[in-house]
């Protein structure tokens, strides 16, 4: 079974920074497609980072660029989000999502949410201001 485990979210002032993990199993690392969303209360779940495992291309959504960086691990099966001069907007449960061999509508769409197969379990990041 493929597993996404999201870790990482915690309290932190305006402007601190914090880094989550999402680690996978189950799957064929080596052409995998993670995405970062994240939802806060009332709104509507978004899409903030995504990459390839396989080529390592990117995507930021405008909001986060040049803040949050979305890096990969191969050896460990794992994605990373730093996120770095934190706001308090950027407060939501963020999750990782995952699909294997993406296609190339993954890489115009990587913030759908219907274009990830597999989810991990959300974990909170908190921004006071």
């Amino acid at each position: 079974d493929v597993q996404l485990q999201a870790s990482g979210g915690g309290l932190v002032q305006t402007g601190e920074s914090l880094r989550l993990s999402c680690a996978a199993s189950g799957i064929s690392f080596d052409d995998y497609a993670v995405g970062w969303f994240r939802q806060a209360p009332g709104k509507e779940r978004e899409g903030v980072a995504a990459i390839s495992t396989h080529d390592g291309r990117r995507y930021y959504a405008d909001s986060v660029k040049g803040r949050f960086t979305i890096t990969k691990d191969n050896a460990e099966y794992t994605v990373y989000l730093q996120m770095t001069s934190l706001k308090p907007e950027d407060t939501a449960v963020y999750y990782c999502a995952g699909r294997s061999d993406p296609d190339s509508s993954w890489y115009h769409k990587a913030f759908r949410n219907d274009k990830y197969r597999s989810w991990g379990q959300g974990t909170l990041v908190t921004v006071s201001s």
